[in-house]
């Protein structure tokens, strides 16, 4: 049975260590693994340097932020199916609707902000888990102090 699994990412080492996680899984499940990275409202912002225009939007940093994220998990899982997107709005939000879309199995998120006492999940976890259409996965991102 392929596992469909999502995983969040941005551009810390803690999402890149949840991302390792998810492809550890969906590879040891024989699945597929959909990396996606959420970049709250589109924006855009041109430059110009003479008669060159250069464009830079919200989802385009989001869509490279992703795809660096693949890039090193395909020299890892040459034979794990990849695929990466950017999704606006929030992070769990958005890794609910996709799981949603997806018909996905699991949502793999990392603990980042898993700290102290009064902390049970980080505010991302927190929200993927009371909204998710399947099973979440925290994976622990984090070094122990």
């Amino acid at each position: 049975m392929t596992k469909t699994i999502v995983v969040g990412v941005d551009d810390s080492e803690t999402a890149s260590a949840a991302a390792r996680k998810a492809a550890e899984l969906a590879h040891a499940l024989g699945g597929e693994l959909h990396v996606l990275s959420a970049y709250g409202k589109f924006e855009t912002e041109t430059f110009r340097s003479g008669s060159e225009e250069i464009q830079f939007t919200t989802e385009k940093d989001a869509n490279d932020v992703a795809s660096s994220v693949v890039d090193g998990l395909r020299r890892d899982f040459p034979d794990l199916n990849l695929t990466y997107a950017p999704m606006e709005g929030k992070p769990g939000e958005a890794l609910v609707q996709a799981a949603e879309r997806l018909g996905a199995d699991v949502i793999v998120v990392g603990n980042k902000r898993v700290q102290g006492i009064a902390r049970v999940l980080g505010s991302i976890a927190r929200d993927v888990a009371a909204h998710a259409p399947c099973d979440v996965y925290v994976a622990h991102t984090h070094q122990r102090r």
